[in-house]
């Protein structure tokens, strides 16, 4: 059975997604995805804040992008990959409620499940790298 914390990042996905191809309200999605899937109360919070965190923070998520995956251009990277990286970066660098492992990990679940056969692959490498930069911190 998949948890309520992973049920709030795949609305965030979805949310962003729409914002990203069809230029949706990413509030009326997010909310709209909750009612749908009765999200409960703590789960739909962090499912908004995730929404809100990735777009508020975009240009500094797409920054750590360049920087460990230097040779895909953001703009190319596939629609799910670059919003699976920009969620999973901000639940690394910013977010900071959720263990860096439980992040990846994750991230790499959500590229299985939404990504081509190639995306988790990606998704895992880019985020070992900046989990190392964190490390180091």
């Amino acid at each position: 059975m998949t948890g309520v914390r992973r049920k709030a990042r795949i609305i965030a996905l979805q949310a962003l997604y729409e914002f990203d191809c069809a230029g949706h309200d990413p509030a009326s999605s997010t909310s709209r995805l909750i009612r749908e899937r009765l999200l409960p109360e703590d789960a739909a919070s962090f499912a908004h804040e995730l929404v809100n965190g990735v777009l508020d923070s975009k240009e500094e998520l797409d920054a750590q992008i360049r920087r460990f995956a230097p040779s895909f251009p953001v703009e190319q990277l596939s629609m799910v990959d670059r919003t699976i990286l920009r969620m999973a970066i901000y639940e690394m660098m910013i977010g900071g409620k959720v263990p860096v492992k439980v992040t990846i990990n994750e991230a790499v679940e959500l590229a299985k499940t939404f990504g081509n056969e190639n995306s988790s692959k990606f998704i895992n490498g880019v985020l070992g790298s900046v989990s190392a930069m964190i490390l180091e911190r």
